[in-house]
Formats: C-alpha cells, sequence, structure tokens
C-alpha cells in the first residue's frame, strides 16, 4: 500500500473510531495509537499528514457535513454509515482545503472511493463518487486542474 493511501486509511480509521464512541475520546490519542499500530514504518511526513487529515476534518466538520448534505439531499448526515460519512469528509476535506499541487481534486475523489470500496462496500464508492462529484462540479474545480497536452502540443 502507497504511504499516502496508508496515511488516508488512519486517517478515516481515527474519525471513524471517534465518531462511534460519540467524540468522548480525544482524536489526537486515537490517532497516535493508530499511528503505532497501523503506520509503524510510515515516514514523519506521512505520520504529520494524518494527524493535518484527522484534525483538519474535525476543525471543518459543521462546513462539510453542510456541503455532503446539500450534495445528497436524501440523506441526512445522521443516516449515511459511519464509514462512508468519515470517508466523504475526509475526502471532501483534501477536496476544498488541501494544495492543489500536492492532492490534485481528481486524486482526493478517487482516494475517497477507494477508501468507501475497502471499507464500506462497493456501492460506498459509487455513493461516495456520486457525492464528491457533484461537489467537484458545483465548485468548478475541473476548471482548476491542470490541462493535459496531447502529442500535438494542444492543450
Amino acid at each position: 500500500m502507497a504511504s499516502r493511501h496508508l496515511a488516508r486509511s488512519i486517517a478515516m480509521q481515527s474519525l471513524y473510531e471517534w465518531d462511534f464512541y460519540g467524540r468522548k475520546t480525544e482524536l489526537k490519542d486515537i490517532v497516535e495509537r493508530n499511528l503505532k499500530e497501523f503506520g509503524p514504518g510510515l515516514e514523519p511526513d506521512n505520520q504529520e499528514f494524518v494527524r493535518k487529515l484527522a484534525t483538519g476534518v474535525v476543525e471543518h466538520m459543521e462546513q462539510l457535513d453542510n456541503i455532503i448534505e446539500k450534495a445528497a439531499p436524501e440523506w441526512p448526515i445522521d443516516q449515511i454509515t459511519l464509514v462512508d460519512r468519515n470517508v466523504l469528509r475526509l475526502g471532501l476535506f483534501e477536496l476544498l482545503y488541501s494544495n492543489k499541487d500536492e492532492v490534485p481534486p481528481k486524486v482526493a475523489i478517487n482516494e475517497a472511493i477507494e477508501l468507501g470500496k475497502n471499507y464500506s462496500g462497493e456501492s460506498s464508492g459509487r455513493f461516495v463518487n456520486g457525492v464528491l462529484g457533484t461537489v467537484y462540479r458545483e465548485l468548478g474545480l475541473e476548471e482548476q486542474e491542470p490541462k493535459k497536452q496531447d502529442g500535438l502540443g494542444k492543450t
């Protein structure tokens, strides 16, 4: 498993656990325990990436949940499974708040889809893709994607 994907998995698992237990345990403690258990060989910058993702999601949770509810109006946030809810929060956080040169929007979406498939199921991947794809289009993020050049030098 690639280091960044592992880092996202640890962040998602930590957010899930924090949410599952009613947010009564310090997220920081959960993240540190999960880093030791699931990411002992993770480089320091990727360990910091886990911390940044988890704390960033919590800091922006109200905004993220509001966006999720608008993008999936038939699914109130408390009716979305815990795994899917935290995968969406994580993917949306990366989509909105990450450095686009470091994590292009399509990478954030694809990583969230894979997390959903791995931890929740195939239908989760479609659900995550639908919600994040809607946000991607509505915010005009495709316009921020670097243009690929074909063999003729056209963009």
